[in-house]
């Protein structure tokens, strides 16, 4: 199964000030391992960029003067992440700020059901915990330390192992073929014996039974 990790970083917080995105970033998974297929852009967002917003990601007005535009990116966009998941941390911000770049170039927006939002999976896990993505980084012991601004790959890149950890997903499903060996399934973190029974025979009943009266005199407990 394919699905896709995505963050986007903006002029500021609010689509209703006129806010825009100046960055994407996203990162494919496939059955929960990154494969190499990646969307990243910086983006010209025809607009200056809060002094707030600087401060989170560092990204100047002049620096952002000569990046593509999101209507030149969008077709790209929306076939990368055509017909997956998408994974999200506080799903309403960017899936907001994504929904109006795409209605100010008539294109149709991104339905919340395709939509999974780590922010709730972590709250339903941690209720009353924080869980920003940092938070969630030092509770999975994941080295955040490249994070010192907010960038949408490297976000991504954190978000996809603390996902994979929110839904209990961290050992890779062994396939064994024989019947003997133990098959580990990651869905639930269970493990499932698979064993054939081999029963004792007349004599090997009666040697055990010797065994026990002769060793097994002393109690080994005291």
């Amino acid at each position: 199964m394919k699905e896709i990790v995505l963050d986007t970083e903006t002029t500021g917080l609010s689509v209703r000030d006129g806010h825009r995105i100046v960055e994407i970033g996203c990162i494919e998974l496939d059955n929960l391992i990154p494969t190499k297929n990646i969307f990243h852009f910086y983006l010209n967002p025809e607009r200056k960029v809060s002094e707030k917003a600087f401060e989170v990601h560092g990204y100047s007005d002049e620096f952002l003067s000569n990046k593509q535009k999101f209507i030149e990116i969008a077709d790209d966009f929306l076939e990368f992440i055509k017909d997956k998941k998408i994974i999200i941390h506080n799903a309403e911000f960017d899936i907001g700020h994504l929904n109006n770049e795409l209605s100010l170039i008539g294109k149709k927006k991104i339905n919340n059901l395709n939509v999974i939002d780590t922010l709730e999976l972590a709250r339903n896990k941690f209720p009353g915990s924080s869980i920003s993505l940092d938070a969630l980084c030092r509770r999975f012991r994941i080295d955040n330390s490249r994070r010192e601004k907010h960038t949408a790959l490297i976000d991504c890149e954190l978000l996809a192992k603390v996902y994979i950890n929110l839904i209990d997903q961290k050992e890779p499903t062994l396939n064994l073929n024989d019947s003997n060996e133990i098959k580990i399934s990651s869905t639930n973190s269970v493990l499932n014996y698979y064993k054939k029974i081999v029963t004792p025979s007349e004599e090997e009943l009666s040697n055990h039974k010797e065994f026990l009266k002769k060793n097994l005199k002393k109690n080994y407990f005291n």
